[in-house]
C-alpha cells in the first residue's frame, strides 16, 4: 500500500511539473520566449527586450546617420544626395532627442556609439568622394533603413507599452520617408537589396 502511495505521489509530481513547463511559459512569456526577468514595469506599460532593442536601434541609427548626412555635404557630387543627407541628419537629430528622453523615462540604457557595421560603413564612406561616395551612401543607408524598418514595424505591431507604441509609429514614418528619399537619388542598387522572405504556406483546408 505504501508503495502505491509513493508511486501515486511521484506521478502527481511528474504531471504537475509537465503542466507547469507546458502551460506557464505561455502565460508569462512574450511571443519571443522572454522570461519575466527580462521585463520591467512602467506607468505606460511593461517594457520587454524587443522594446529596449528598438530604442537601441533608433539611437544607433542617429549616431551614424547624423554625421554621415553632414559628411555628404563635402564628399558627395550629386546635389540630390547632399539634400537627402541634410534631411536625414535633421530628422535623426529630432529622433535622437526623443529616444534619449524616452529611454531615460523608461530606465532603458542606450548606447553612445554606432554598432560595428555602422562604424564600418562610416569608415568606408570616409575614404570616398564624388560619384563613388554617392553610390555607397545611397546603397548603405537604403539597406540599413530596410533592416530597421522591419524591426520597428514588429515592435509597433506588438509592444505592450503605450509610449513605445507611439514612438514606434513616429519611427516607422521616418524610416519610410528616408527610404523614399534615398531612392529619389537614383543611386540605389535594388539588385543588391536582400530578397523578401517567401510568404507563409497557406493553412491546410
Amino acid at each position: 500500500m505504501r508503495l502505491i502511495e509513493v508511486l501515486g505521489a511521484l506521478t502527481f509530481l511528474v504531471v504537475a511539473t509537465i503542466t507547469v513547463l507546458t502551460i506557464a511559459p505561455n502565460a508569462i512569456r512574450s511571443a519571443s520566449g522572454d522570461s519575466p526577468a527580462d521585463w520591467s514595469t512602467t506607468e505606460s506599460g511593461p517594457v520587454g527586450p524587443a522594446d529596449r532593442d528598438f530604442l537601441t536601434k533608433v539611437r544607433q541609427a542617429g549616431l551614424w546617420e547624423i554625421p554621415t548626412g553632414q559628411q555628404a555635404q563635402e564628399r558627395a557630387s550629386s546635389q540630390r544626395v547632399k539634400e537627402v543627407g541634410l534631411m536625414l541628419a535633421a530628422d535623426h537629430t529630432k529622433l535622437d532627442e526623443q529616444v534619449r528622453a524616452l529611454a531615460a523615462k523608461l530606465n532603458v540604457k542606450i548606447p553612445s556609439t554606432p554598432n560595428a557595421d555602422q562604424q564600418g560603413w562610416m569608415n568606408e564612406l570616409s575614404q570616398l568622394e564624388g560619384e563613388a561616395y554617392d553610390k555607397v551612401f545611397a546603397d548603405r543607408l537604403r539597406a540599413a533603413h530596410g533592416k530597421v524598418f522591419a524591426a520597428v514595424a514588429l515592435v509597433r505591431a506588438g509592444t505592450k507599452n503605450d509610449e513605445i507604441r507611439a514612438f514606434a509609429q513616429v519611427a516607422v514614418d521616418v524610416v519610410m520617408k528616408h527610404m523614399t528619399l534615398l531612392e529619389s537619388t537614383g543611386k540605389v542598387d535594388y539588385a543588391a537589396l536582400p530578397t523578401p522572405p517567401p510568404p507563409s504556406p497557406a493553412p491546410p483546408k
